[in-house]
């Protein structure tokens, strides 16, 4: 059994992490992470999930040595065991969204000692959107808008989506473009379309787990390309997936691409 540590716990994704890798029997949860003075703090994280006593306890600290520590925090969580992982050797799946970019530094700089599978969504369905949405603009060409929306729960705290970002840069990347010169991100006032940027749009409406969309127009047609996450599951299960992948992998910064052989 692969041996993981959850950080965020006690939050919506890491009851689901621990409940799925619970109930898979391929996991043992060696610790439950949470910020100091979590209401939850010391409880079972069995009974959190959902899934019964589990017999380890919601703590602040890392006192096992897991084979992987998988992370969907906030960014001062992330930077908080990033460190620390560093210090000990333990593998990462980063899943936390909203990072900055000295923080993404940071990430790059660690995974010279450790190795990190870090993504900005763990969807198997999404990473193949991340490689295609590039390719389908270069073929359409220069005559075709780009615009990118995305739509999250009410209590997401970044935007845009981590993903959305994702899409745009590699959209980017494909086309040579620089990332922040390119994309605009909403539109107010009178702001006609600047001929070769990337519109970026975030709706954030109640319960809504995630949604994606890219959508390529020119005089005459438009092409749609979307996902839609119906649970959080979808993610969980590509984390788990690349928390096991990751066991004995040599240093390095890998993607979800790396661990789907994209």
């Amino acid at each position: 059994m692969t041996k993981i540590a959850i950080t965020g716990a006690a939050g919506r994704m890491g009851r689901r992490i621990a409940a799925l890798a619970i109930e898979s029997e391929q996991f043992d949860i060696v610790d439950a992470l949470e910020v100091a003075g979590h209401a939850d703090m010391g409880k079972d994280v069995g009974e959190l999930a959902g899934v019964g006593t589990f017999g380890v306890r919601v703590g602040s600290e890392l006192t096992a040595q897991p084979d992987v520590l998988i992370d969907f925090s906030l960014p001062e969580g992330t930077m908080r065991y990033l460190p620390l992982c560093r210090e000990k050797k333990v593998p990462m799946v980063i899943g936390t969204t909203g990072l900055a970019a000295n923080q993404q530094a940071e990430i790059a700089d660690a995974a010279s000692d450790m190795p990190i599978v870090f993504a900005a969504n763990m969807s198997v369905g999404i990473n193949v959107l991340l490689k295609i949405v590039g390719q389908v603009a270069r073929s359409l060409g220069a005559d075709y808008d780009i615009e990118i929306s995305e739509t999250h729960h009410r209590f997401k705290k970044d935007a845009p989506s981590g993903t959305a970002i994702a899409l745009a840069k590699s959209i980017c990347d494909e086309l040579g473009k620089e990332y922040g010169s390119t994309v605009t991100l909403g539109r107010g006032g009178l702001c006609p379309r600047t001929p070769g940027e990337i519109g970026m749009h975030a709706l954030r409406l109640g319960d809504t787990v995630g949604e994606h969309s890219v959508q390529y127009g020119t005089l005459g047609e438009t092409i749609t390309i979307s996902h839609s996450a119906h649970t959080r599951d979808t993610f969980v299960r590509g984390a788990l997936r690349a928390a096991k992948w990751l066991v004995g992998k040599p240093p390095s910064l890998y993607t979800m691409a790396d661990v789907l052989g994209l």
